[in-house]
Formats: C-alpha cells, sequence, structure tokens
C-alpha cells in the first residue's frame, strides 16, 4: 500500500478540490493505516481505514482506476479493495464489469464475458512432464512476454474418463483448494467433454454429485457461496469415420451464459430446458478452414497471433440454432480462437458471450490425441 502512504505528504492536494476534510485529519486517517495489524484485518484494522470520508476514498480509488489500465499497474486498484470493507464496496462499484472494459482485475472478472468489440488476448503454457497448463492474460504484443497468471488446470486419468481442474492457485489444482473454479470430464475416446462451473448457474441448481462445499480464497472480494459441480456446456468432436481429408470438426453448447440471463424464467431453468436453445445459451462451431493449393494445407486468418500449424488450431463462430435465422447470428465473428506459437506455447483470444473460464476449458479439450476425429 505504498501508494496509499505517499498521500500522507500532499494532503492539501485534496483540499484545494474543495474537500471538506482538514489535511490533519486525512494525515491522521493515513497514518492510522501504519500502525499494527494487516489493512485487510477486521475490527480496529478496518476502523482506521474507514475514518476517511466516503467522498476521498472514491475520489482517491477514481483517480486510481483511471490512472492505471494495464497488469502489474493495477495491483494498487486491487490493494484498494483489500483494505477494509468500505473501499472494497467503493472500488467494486468504481471498477465496471469486463465486457465493458476488457480488463480482468478481480477474479470474479474470470467468469465475466468478455468484451463484445477487440478480444482479450491470452496465452496457454503446457508443461507436459506434469499434465498442467497455465493460462495467462498478455501483457504486451510479444508471445514471450510473462503475462498476469489467471487459471490453472490439471489432466489426469479418472477411470475411463480423463479429468481436467481448474483452480486460481497454480501450487494447488485439486477440487479441495480454496481456489477451485471448475473442471472438464470427457469420455473414454475424448471426444465429449462436460464442463462444470463450482458455481450453481441459476438459483436451485443442483450439483452434480454430493461435495463438500469450498469457498474461494478471494471471499473478501467475491461473494461467499457453497461450490460444488454445476454442469454448465458441453463440447463435442465429430467423428471421421471414412478418414477424410480435412481438420478437426467441433460443437459447443454453453448454458447459462454469464451475464446473460433473458429473464427470472430463464434463471430458474433446468439444465434440459437450456439445451434447447434459450436466450441464455449458445451454440459454437468451428469456423470452416479453406484448403489452400499451392501450400496443400488447410488455413484460417489468426491475423499473426497463431505461427504453428497444428491440428489443435481452430476458430470458434455462433452457430444458427433451429429457434434462430441466419440473419440472427454473425457466423463471420470470431468468438474464441485458440493456436499453436511454441513447443508447448499457445495463444488464446476471446470475447463475448464467452469468459476466460469457459475460453480457457473449451482449448483444454483441444489437447490430446483424437484418433477417430482426426
Amino acid at each position: 500500500m505504498a501508494f496509499l502512504r505517499s498521500l500522507s505528504g500532499a494532503p492539501a492536494d485534496f483540499l484545494r478540490e474543495g474537500r471538506r476534510r482538514t489535511g490533519d485529519e486525512v494525515e491522521a486517517a493515513i497514518e492510522a493505516g501504519r500502525g499494527e495489524g494487516s489493512a485487510g484485518d477486521s475490527g480496529a484494522g478496518e476502523d482506521r481505514w474507514s475514518l476517511m470520508l466516503p467522498e476521498i476514498m472514491v475520489d482517491i480509488i477514481g483517480r486510481v482506476e483511471a490512472s492505471e489500465e494495464r497488469w502489474p499497474l493495477r495491483k494498487n486498484v486491487v490493494s484498494c479493495a483489500c483494505a477494509c470493507r468500505s473501499w472494497r464496496e467503493i472500488t467494486t462499484g468504481i471498477v465496471g464489469s469486463t465486457r465493458e472494459t476488457g480488463k480482468i482485475t478481480f477474479p470474479s472478472s474470470l467468469k465475466q464475458p468478455g468484451p463484445s468489440g477487440l478480444p482479450i488476448q491470452c496465452f496457454i503454457k503446457r508443461d507436459k512432464k506434469n499434465s498442467t497448463f497455465y493460462l495467462y492474460l498478455s501483457l504486451t504484443q510479444i508471445f514471450s512476454d510473462k503475462g498476469k497468471f489467471l487459471l490453472a488446470a490439471k489432466r489426469s486419468r479418472r477411470g475411463y474418463h480423463t479429468e481436467y481442474v481448474i483452480s486460481l492457485d497454480a501450487d494447488d489444482i485439486s477440487q479441495g483448494s480454496k481456489g477451485y473454479m471448475g473442471k472438464l470430464r470427457s469420455n473414454f475416446l475424448g471426444t465429449k467433454f462436460v464442463m462444470y462451473d463450482s458455481r450453481p448457474p441459476y438459483d436451485g441448481a443442483k450439483a452434480s454429485s454430493r461435495q463438500a462445499n469450498r469457498r474461494l480464497a478471494t471471499k473478501r472480494i467475491s461473494p461467499q457461496a457453497g461450490t460444488g459441480n454445476f454442469e454448465i456446456g458441453q463440447i463435442s468432436y465429430k467423428f471421421n469415420l471414412l478418414k477424410s481429408r480435412g481438420p478437426r470438426r467441433m460443437q459447443c453448447a454453453l448454458h447459462y451464459l454469464p451475464g446473460k440471463p433473458s429473464s427470472s424464467e430463464d434463471q430458474h431453468k433446468p439444465p434440459n430446458a437450456a439445451k434447447g436453445g434459450s436466450s441464455s445459451s449458445v451454440v459454437l462451431k468451428n469456423k470452416t478452414p479453406r484448403w489452400h493449393e499451392h501450400l496443400q494445407c488447410w488455413c484460417l486468418n489468426f491475423h499473426g497471433r497463431v505461427t504453428v500449424a497444428s491440428v489443435k488450431n481452430f476458430q470458434l463462430v455462433a452457430s444458427v440454432t433451429p429457434d434462430q435465422t441466419t440473419g440472427d447470428v454473425d457466423e463471420d465473428k470470431v468468438l474464441l480462437q485458440f493456436g499453436k506459437v511454441g513447443d508447448d506455447l499457445f495463444t488464446m483470444d476471446y470475447r463475448e458471450p464467452l469468459s476466460a473460464f469457459q475460453a480457457f476449458a473449451i482449448c483444454l479439450t483441444s489437447f490430446g490425441t483424437k484418433l477417430a476425429c482426426e
């Protein structure tokens, strides 16, 4: 919180703008935060920070939010939310949603839909030895940048099925982790996957199995709620029994899209109702590539974001459902693209209606050999 301490040297700046509190009082409020105990502690620790007037707090946090557009500078925005309850409420009120700003600030942003305009650019690092995958937010246009860590996943074999557990904690990727976000479960052939969320998608949703309730490690920022495994979508790869020449063909059916309830009825619909094509669900399909005679390969325009040819590369677009017409869906707009740029490095770009969590889960299904589909 060094940026807060720096305010103690210039309390008069706030008074010049007509603030009602004296410089001595602002100084005292900030100095109180330097005492024993962390800024996030309850009781007296929170009271010290809460001494500041809401008007001044809004002004400070508003300036921090306006001046810090990218990570890692946005760590100060998160620090404001961790100071105390009143600061947290003001910060979450000022910081816009991922759909509005295109920024990923809090863990809750990972399950919010991306922007409708320019996609959010991320990349995935694969660790073959440990069967783990790490999702990072791209900070630059250079593929070798360190990025901002977002999510981690670990692949394991469960009998005849393969599971990918997704977590906020890169050091504890398990369903018992406080950072557990959800999982993927595949069939024996790896051609069909079911996506599960750790949070209920609608009121009254029933978890797929009985498990002890968990709480995210970020419970001070995100609402506290019991977690489990709630089905929110399926991803399937079509069989290629004739072994005809061509790329993989995949389809995604996602239910209960984040931030897109059409009505109170849709929020309470059970899974079988949403699969029928309600406004709170969407069907995606891979964009058909074109055959390049000179290169003798299938090609898609990734706009420089993919540099290595791979059967794993794909682009997803909206698919027309039976209750829709061709004019209702833009089948040329790429909603998610995934491709290889190195031996164990892949790019992932997504936009509305997908969230980072959903996009990451879909991309995980592309890893692994699918002999029946190639």
